[in-house]
């Protein structure tokens, strides 16, 4: 097998402390998913078995959540973005969310009202896929540097779609100053002071997929997962997934493992301090709907408490991910996974080449027992990025 090292920058968890949340765990993940069964074109995506590739890494099991095939929209978001949406109006109209429904809400007229959000793509185009829904108006505000692409996958919805000059959070902060000018509903997936309803309502969303996941592997006769591998942006889909699980299966009983690029990785530089690190600058990496550079305070404590592990790695960790995903060895699924959403399996990728892959192994106590768990967040959101990565080999990798 052929050697490589990629850059992967790992940091133990010195403050693992696990401790509950009881927001973000089962009961309420539940409520959403219930929320969600009702939605039209709504089904569990895939959990995928990568037998031949957990073989060759020498473990037990590694299992894929395949989010590309959420809806028809290629990518999770839509879970948090709906479920806050649906909860955001039942608080405002004084409607009952266990009833609660999108069509009935298009059909009863009620007065328009408009959505509006920051977004490196996949949060945006779901808070349009719903405002489209429920015959509303959407305002979307993407960072410099946004894929024409993703702005083509908002606009086609219905919403307008405005590109800004600015960085991912000083665009949010343009978002929250025209929303407050113009009476806009602000959904947000990450919290500040005064504005933690619809973030912890966004986060509860997307633990959707982590009730899907644990469903799945009981009906596929799989013990629960040692290893949980969550990528993180600000943390928001990081912090709900591992809210459910360390309330189902306990923190202790499992190795979270948080993986960011490291042109923004501002979790894994909080990890190192104990407390949270803001980051600026361009964030220019290719995991896109991770290129964030301040934490959201609502995922951060359940990550500093539940989290083993946090991990800052080179955008080539992400295109590795994303060809493997796409080019499985032998028999295994084949998966189309975009930037963001191939690079936890990207991470057990450059391990399995890596010259020192013993060393790494044991750091992540990765054993012939391990059951790894990875969330292929999105598809191919931009194609023509997807082909440059995938195709014509861009980020890619030297021999040692």
């Amino acid at each position: 097998m052929s050697q490589f090292a990629l850059k992967m920058d790992i940091v133990d968890n010195a403050r693992f402390s696990p401790k509950p949340d009881p927001r973000f765990n089962r009961e309420a993940a539940i409520s959403a998913r219930r929320f969600h069964q009702g939605l039209t074109g709504y089904r569990p995506t895939p959990l995928n078995t990568m037998t031949q590739f957990a073989h060759e890494l020498g473990v037990a099991q590694v299992l894929v959540k395949d989010e590309s095939q959420r809806f028809d929209l290629n990518a999770f978001k839509i879970l948090g973005g709906t479920w806050a949406i649906a909860r955001l109006l039942c608080r405002k109209l004084d409607l009952n969310i266990e009833n609660f429904s999108f069509r009935q809400f298009r059909e009863a007229g009620h007065p328009k009202m408009t959505f509006t959000t920051t977004t490196d793509g996949n949060h945006g185009r779901g808070v349009a896929w719903a405002a489209r829904a429920l015959g509303q108006n959407a305002v979307i505000y993407m960072p410099k540097g946004s894929s024409p692409w993703r702005v083509k996958h908002i606009t086609d919805l219905g919403a307008e779609c405005i590109v800004t000059d600015m960085n991912y959070d000083d665009t949010v902060r343009l978002t929250m100053r025209t929303a407050a000018e113009h009476g806009w509903e602000v959904v947000q997936d990450t919290a500040w002071e005064g504005y933690t309803d619809v973030p912890t309502w966004i986060m509860q969303g997307y633990a959707t997929l982590a009730d899907e996941a644990a469903e799945q592997m009981e009906a596929m006769r799989l013990k629960p997962p040692t290893h949980i591998l969550l990528q993180a942006g600000v943390g928001a889909m990081a912090g709900g997934v591992l809210g459910y699980f360390a309330d189902r299966y306990g923190a202790e009983n499992f190795n979270a493992i948080i993986v960011e690029p490291d042109r923004a990785d501002c979790l894994y530089r909080s990890a190192i301090k104990g407390d949270m690190v803001n980051i600026g600058g361009e964030l220019n990496t290719i995991m896109a709907g991770l290129a964030c550079g301040e934490p959201n305070p609502l995922g951060w404590p359940l990550l500093r408490d539940n989290a083993r592990q946090f991990i800052s790695c080179e955008d080539s960790v992400a295109a590795l991910g994303m060809r493997v995903l796409g080019n499985p060895p032998a028999q295994d699924p084949r998966t189309i996974s975009g930037e963001s959403g191939a690079v936890c399996f990207g991470v057990l990728a450059a391990i399995l080449h890596h010259p020192q892959r013993d060393a790494l192994k044991k750091q992540l106590n990765l054993t012939p027992e391990s059951r790894i768990l990875t969330i292929s967040t999105e598809g191919d959101t931009d194609p023509q990025h997807y082909r440059e990565v995938v195709w014509e080999g861009k980020n890619g990798i030297t021999h040692c």
